[in-house]
């Protein structure tokens, strides 16, 4: 049966790109659980393996460090972003773009294509990914004001430019003639 199914690439394709998004989206919120004091925690993957708590720092080092570097003056802390005389930014989980780099890693990975243009795209696309959203953040922390009522939420913004900016990145790379020569499942 296994077999047939590999006969049907688009069906092959999309049953490993499910089952690859479900792993990677659903392991970082049993992980989350696991390093957030509740049931479940674990005190040495909080404090040894926090691969959430690192990236949290990143993201809000980085876009400190940049709008510094602009001029203006940013501190971090606990998980917050503050500008002077602008505004703050609480970092919480699903501001860290794991569901978008989920999605964008398990499409990489389960499409045809030979090992060295998968780690290359799989790492700028990555890493694109946390440019934009260190913008976001920048802009937000410069821009935002949480006691405004809004229509729609900057999440939902973020997330649909993303997807729009993923889509087309993925399309190209699909359709690079460059990169497609002797595909390997």
């Amino acid at each position: 049966m296994l077999n047939k199914l590999r006969e049907n690439a688009a069906l092959w394709f999309s049953i490993k790109f499910a089952g690859l998004f479900l792993l990677f989206y659903y392991f970082n919120i049993f992980y989350f659980g696991l390093i957030s004091p509740a049931n479940n925690y674990s005190a040495f993957l909080d404090q040894h393996l926090n691969y959430i708590e690192w990236l949290r720092w990143l993201l809000l080092h980085t876009s400190s460090a940049i709008l510094n570097a602009l001029g203006f003056v940013s501190i971090v802390g606990n998980n917050q972003l503050l500008v002077a005389g602008h505004g703050i930014i609480d970092l919480i989980y699903t501001c860290l773009g794991l569901g978008v780099m989920s999605f964008f890693a398990a499409f990489v990975i389960a499409y045809p294509k030979k090992l060295k243009p998968k780690l290359i795209f799989l790492i700028t696309g990555l890493f694109g990914i946390q440019v934009l959203n260190i913008t976001r953040l920048m802009l937000l922390a410069l821009y935002w004001n949480k006691s405004r009522a809004r229509i729609i939420d900057h999440h939902i913004i973020f997330d649909v430019i993303i997807y729009i900016l993923i889509v087309v990145a993925l399309y190209k790379w699909v359709n690079n003639k460059a990169t497609n020569a002797n595909a390997a499942n």
